[in-house]
């Protein structure tokens, strides 16, 4: 019930009645909020102060908004486990969570000096440049820029786009296993491109992180830059 004259603004008191349906079990994890009108007719008000009691729950982490598909209870975060062998099939098949990659764009780019430096190449090299979605559970979690040296991998943006996976791309290109030398994750605010890949509030931070795979030699094969949504990814640092 809105107890007007109470001293409480009506819509703090709806955030809190939100908040309750959720911590009850009303709301549950993932389910879509009612919409504005449908709330704004449950507690007697209008559709702005709707918006502002549930712009409150997405501060608090209670609620998140999909653009062009509405707001939702947040669910319990994904576990993304980051180790000496990360992999993302393998990490969503043992939580039993149903995985997808949608293939952006596939092209070439020359290196830049700090992609040679890491990579191991000269500047200016060829390098294959493939951007990505991973979804799991049909949700978009992570937007991704890899890149691979062109001249030791001919034929390699043809095999991840047969398999849609790196490991099974470069084992097709003659490196059978690899490994993670290094990961830096940090948190930062998402550029337009990745708000809209993503569908975040553009002030909604993301994880991101910056990656390089190696083959038994040492030499890279890989160097990767991912953005998390943090609303619906924890990153899980495991020691092999």
């Amino acid at each position: 019930m809105i107890e007007r004259g109470s001293g409480v603004a009506v819509w703090r008191q709806i955030e809190e009645a939100l908040a309750a349906d959720i911590a009850g079990g009303a709301l549950q994890a993932g389910q879509q909020l009612p919409t504005e009108l449908q709330l704004a007719d449950r507690f007697g008000v209008n559709r702005h102060t709707i918006r502002r009691a549930a712009a409150t729950l997405v501060e608090r982490g209670l609620l998140r908004v999909e653009q062009g598909r509405g707001t939702f209870v947040q669910d319990n975060a994904i576990d993304y486990a980051i180790s000496k062998r990360t992999r993302f099939s393998q990490n969503m098949a043992r939580q039993n969570l149903s995985s997808d990659i949608d293939i952006l764009n596939s092209d070439t780019v020359p290196a830049n000096a700090e992609l040679a430096e890491l990579l191991q190449v000269a500047a200016g090299d060829t390098l294959y440049r493939i951007k990505t979605l991973s979804k799991v559970e049909g949700r978009v979690v992570d937007y991704a820029t890899m890149f691979f040296p062109a001249s030791r991998f001919p034929g390699l943006p043809e095999a991840y786009l047969r398999h849609r996976s790196v490991t099974r791309a470069l084992a097709e290109c003659g490196v059978a296993d690899y490994t993670r030398r290094f990961t830096r994750v940090t948190a930062r605010l998402p550029d337009t491109e990745t708000v809209d890949y993503l569908g975040i509030p553009k002030n909604r931070p993301v994880l991101h992180v910056k990656s390089l795979n190696v083959d038994a030699a040492g030499a890279p094969v890989q160097y990767g830059v991912t953005c998390f949504n943090g609303d619906l990814v924890q990153l899980v640092m495991e020691q092999e």
